[in-house]
């Protein structure tokens, strides 16, 4: 599936694309998974302190980006990654597609968002956490209760009323599949998709999406995360904010520089910024945890018990085996994803 997803699907190009060999200097191509609504808001904040440096975006989700930077893997057309999974990044990290680099400041973030090599090959930005979002009003007139567990989501009285990402398009679906993995073990990991599977209505290829069709009634259960239901939630939906008893998955969005760009200086530049405490400011307006301490602000409606019920996730185990579990998901359960595009 990773193959043929590298083989052309990336469909999310932002602010001009070109490839490495039309590059110059003073001009930079940015490979991201963030969110599109944030991504503008990124590039000018950059640019107001650097305004002679140009990135070209290529923008994804994160496993159609994961699957383009390996198709690439000998013929790199990136400089730098900026907001891709800090699974992904090990799993390009463990093919040798890193630039060791530690960024001005580095020092200053939380330990457990820089990666342990010295130096490190990359630096996390904002976490985000997995959780339900249940429409309270489409739930009432279904006669549904709220679940309070992931295993309460295999119930029949759910069936159809569930929405989920596709692990092999989205990083919040990677990572709900590989915590499930951990939490429950492998044999009960696949068993609890299995049945889960049956009340699916459709897997989407974006991690905020389900949430945001919870917000808007067009389906009782989204699984998301956090900060997605709470800035819905915000806006005046119905929903409430589930954290799972079981406990609950999470990853990273990290920045790294691409082995073998013709552009380190400027790669370098724009690392160093992204680890600033005004870059994680900006981060902070879309996620909720950022690796510098003491930025973060409360945010409204988001589940105060959820960084208690963040598992002690296995980032290696979930990136060394990250192609298996997508083609085993993708065996068991694809026939009920969205179409692409």
């Amino acid at each position: 599936m990773l193959k043929k997803l590298a083989g052309g699907l990336l469909a999310g190009v932002a602010v001009g694309v070109m490839s490495m060999s039309a590059a110059m200097a003073g001009e930079l191509t940015v490979y991201t998974a963030v969110e599109a609504e944030d991504l503008k808001k990124y590039a000018d904040a950059f640019n107001a302190d650097h305004p002679d440096i140009k990135i070209n975006w290529v923008r994804d989700s994160t496993g159609v980006v994961t699957a383009k930077l390996l198709a690439e893997k000998n013929n790199p057309q990136a400089d730098v990654i900026w907001g891709l999974a800090a699974t992904s990044l090990l799993l390009l990290k463990s093919e040798g597609m890193l630039e060791a680099y530690a960024p001005k400041g580095v020092e200053n973030l939380d330990p457990k968002f820089v990666d342990k090599s010295t130096p490190p090959t990359w630096t996390g930005m904002d976490a985000w956490v997995a959780s339900v979002c249940f429409n309270t009003v489409e739930g009432e007139k279904l006669g549904l209760t709220a679940p309070k567990s992931w295993k309460d989501l295999t119930k029949a009285e759910y069936k159809g009323h569930v929405i989920m990402p596709n692990p092999n398009s989205s990083g919040t679906g990677f990572l709900d599949v590989s915590s499930w993995l951990q939490m429950f073990g492998e044999k009960d990991g696949w068993a609890f998709m299995d049945d889960l599977h049956k009340n699916i209505a459709a897997y989407t290829h974006s991690g905020s999406k389900p949430c945001k069709m919870a917000a808007a009634g067009e389906i009782p259960i989204g699984v998301s995360f956090a900060f997605r239901g709470a800035k819905s939630k915000a806006a005046g939906a119905p929903i409430d904010i589930i954290v799972p008893e079981e406990g609950v998955g999470w990853d990273m969005e990290a920045t790294a520089i691409v082995a073998g760009t013709d552009n380190i200086d400027d790669a370098k530049t724009l690392v160093d910024w992204t680890v600033t405490k005004k870059a994680n400011e900006m981060y902070n307006s879309g996620y909720a945890v950022v690796a510098y301490p003491g930025v973060a602000k409360p945010v409204e409606h988001f589940p105060e018990n959820l960084l208690e019920k963040m598992i002690d996730n296995d980032f290696e185990f979930a990136a060394n085996n990250r192609k298996a579990i997508l083609d085993e998901w993708q065996k068991r359960y694809d026939s009920k994803s969205e179409p692409k595009g």
